[in-house]
């Protein structure tokens, strides 16, 4: 058994319809027959120990030294044990942030803060360095080239010209699709590397930043890849859901192929989100199992399947999480920043004309950088916990991670392993 991030091997997942990796307990049928004794209690007259019986004669029970039916045990007897004393399952095994066993929601949100709590350092180490480069990145580019496109003041300009409009929205574009691409590769090299560490922390076993580049790296190529072909594939389906209406609206020049084209662009986003739930886990399949962009499609696939309410919520809640504890952070630092810059609100409004200048930038940059820094490692934390939560519901992934972890068996005595832990 191998016990690096790797444990989800490719070939092994049951739910390709091989199981045969998988130890399961023998099925009632298959279990030798039990033998009856001959002297069995007259009919109609069995009943639990300690109760009366028909006939008003005590009903025959376990001896003075014998367990008692009520949890406790009889003198003499040990105390604890499942099976003397019937206090129910043996606790799951916790080698690190989660129970090895299906998750519940808050158990997934708790794993990810976990991973970041206990190893700290590697984790906003990682976050911070990626979020500072990412944002000097994105400040430089405003500064000095996004803002001298241009100025878009032509969009709040009720007298603007048609030419004006379409310039400035342009720029607007421009500006938005900039920044948007350098988040997404920022996001893909902190996804890659926090994946490593979610995965090592579930078998709670640390790591450093340099291992878990050195893990990652085999398949940073094909993450890259699949970081861009989700969000196209997205694009692709809102505009074919919008041609129809377009086509119209060319052809015939009437209102209704663009309400038509709206239309089909709210039911194409309807489909992308559908769509982008299913292929949500595709990031961790890729990492943790070696695959290709293709199969770790379709290993999210088959994973979030039956499951994508479950799975929507859960990252829908992560996200409003999130989003609230990065807007608490960066809104402070916004108005500070236009405090600073010497424009005040009418500026920060784009009424008082002008670009957004230095200040403002490098202030909301600081603020940026330590939203983010906090907002990676919960949102890779939360996808790569519900991969573990859904292998162990569907493929008995916990019996892999619990040899991986070294321990003996899924009821290892561990503090805190207990359901709701």
């Amino acid at each position: 058994m191998n016990d690096t991030p790797g444990w989800a091997s490719p070939g092994s997942a049951a739910s390709d319809g091989d199981n045969r990796g998988v130890s399961r307990p023998a099925d009632p049928d298959d279990a030798p027959a039990s033998k009856w004794s001959k002297d069995q209690p007259p009919a109609g007259q069995w009943s639990a120990p300690g109760t009366q019986a028909p006939g008003g004669q005590q009903a025959q029970g376990p001896g003075p030294d014998g367990p008692r039916w009520g949890g406790a045990p009889g003198p003499g007897q040990p105390r604890g044990g499942w099976g003397g004393g019937w206090g129910g399952p043996p606790q799951a095994a916790k080698p690190g942030v989660i129970p090895l066993r299906p998750l519940g929601v808050g158990e997934i949100l708790d794993g990810a803060v976990s991973t970041m709590r206990a190893h700290w350092r590697t984790v906003l180490g990682i976050s911070l360095t990626v979020a500072v480069i990412t944002e000097i990145v994105v400040v430089l580019l405003q500064g000095l080239v996004l803002n001298s496109q241009g100025s878009t003041d032509a969009l709040s300009d009720p007298n603007a010209s048609v030419d004006e409009l379409s310039r400035a929205l342009g720029n607007s574009l421009v500006e938005t699709g900039v920044v948007l691409l350098i988040s997404l590769l920022g996001t893909f090299v902190v996804t890659a590397l926090l994946t490593m560490v979610t995965s090592r922390a579930v078998l709670g076993k640390s790591v450093t930043s340099s291992e878990a580049w050195r893990d990652a790296r085999p398949q940073l190529p094909r993450l890259l890849g699949l970081t861009f072909v989700l969000p196209l594939l997205a694009a692709l389906v809102v505009g074919l859901c919008m041609v129809p209406g377009i086509l119209i609206s060319v052809t015939s020049g009437s209102d209704a192929g663009i309400a038509l084209a709206m239309l089909g662009a709210l039911a194409g986003a309807v489909l992308a989100v559908w769509l982008m739930v299913r292929f949500s886990l595709s990031s961790p399949a890729l990492m943790l199992e070696k695959q290709s962009i293709r199969k770790s499609l379709g290993r999210s696939a088959k994973l979030v399947r039956g499951s994508w309410w479950r799975v929507f919520g859960i990252q829908l809640l992560a996200a409003i999480l999130v989003n609230v504890m990065v807007s608490i952070i960066v809104i402070p630092f916004t108005f500070i920043a236009v405090a600073l810059s010497g424009d005040g609100v009418s500026g920060f409004l784009g009424t008082g004309g002008g670009d957004v200048g230095w200040t403002f930038l490098i202030v909301s940059g600081i603020g940026s950088v330590i939203g983010s820094m906090l907002a990676f490692p919960i949102t890779a934390g939360v996808t790569v916990l519900l991969y573990v939560d859904l292998r162990i519901r569907r493929e008995a992934l916990d019996l892999e991670l619990v040899r991986a972890a070294g321990l003996s068996g899924p009821a290892a005595d561990a503090p805190g392993a207990g359901p709701g832990s």
